[in-house]
């Protein structure tokens, strides 16, 4: 199916902070069909997590993806800050243009559990993982004015297929995305607008033990882990015109797992 129809498009896609991660290689896969990037990267939180921040990442990616051929911008934002998605946009539109594709893949995620879990946590998971994914979202169609061609995509983690013991906040917000997904996608369908989400399942993106990797082969019916460009390849389908007709999905990509 001609998916071509990407190019001489804008692209916002946020979290794409580390070499292995899912948000570099949706800025690959969108790049590579001809779309101008505006990426999102916040290295604080990065620096509290086992991986560690790559201070240097942004700028190469940026300067890989202006060497496609495409204009790419960069910001680094906390999009737990309740202004950052009117701040994002402006400075979007700004450098680019208006956008017409917000991708949703920033994520807060510690471990808790019902032991350990209090309100810091709950917060701090609720600010980036649904209030800031859902103002961009609604900021996103306020500002579009485009007839048709409009893309939300937001990226969710398969809580509602299986349990994520010791992830309560985290599953708590990511299902609260899934259920904002079909009813946004209701309310700005007649505005040009599709809203889906992608489930990726297990993916190395750099957080994997080798313990980690050699449970998650144990139910994997393709004797393999999801790798970032799996997830990349979905979401670009979903941006394309070739998925116009797609809308208030969660697409489970999981590889059979």
């Amino acid at each position: 199916m001609e998916m071509n129809v990407l190019q001489k498009r804008i692209a916002i896609v946020t979290g794409a902070s580390r070499r292995q991660g899912i948000g570099t290689a949706i800025c690959r896969a969108l790049a590579a069909n001809g779309i101008d990037i505006f990426f999102t990267h916040w290295s604080v939180y990065d620096r509290t997590m086992p991986w560690g921040a790559e201070e240097d990442w942004p700028a190469a990616l940026q300067q890989e993806l202006r060497e496609m051929g495409i204009r790419c911008e960069n910001l680094a934002i906390d999009l737990s800050v309740v202004d950052a998605p009117t701040r994002l946009l402006d400075e979007v539109e700004a450098s680019l243009g208006q956008p017409s594709i917000l991708v949703n893949n920033a994520a807060y995620s510690t471990r808790d559990g019902y032991q350990v879990l209090n309100a810091q946590m709950l917060d701090a998971h609720y600010a980036i993982n649904v209030r800031g994914t859902l103002l961009l979202s609604v900021e996103f169609a306020r500002r579009f004015t485009g007839k048709t061609g409009g893309r939300i995509i937001n990226m969710t983690s398969g809580q509602s297929l299986t349990p994520m013991p010791g992830e309560l906040a985290y599953i708590a917000t990511k299902g609260a995305i899934e259920a904002f997904t079909l009813t946004l996608s209701a309310e700005v369908a007649s505005l040009g607008i599709t809203v889906n989400a992608v489930d990726p399942g297990p993916t190395d993106s750099g957080w994997m033990t080798g313990d980690a990797k050699r449970e998650l082969l144990l139910h994997s019916p393709q004797g393999r882990i999801g790798q970032p460009e799996d997830a990349a390849r979905l979401v670009a389908f979903l941006a394309s015109d070739a998925a116009s007709w797609i809308t208030g999905q969660v697409m489970h990509s999981r590889g059979g797992f």
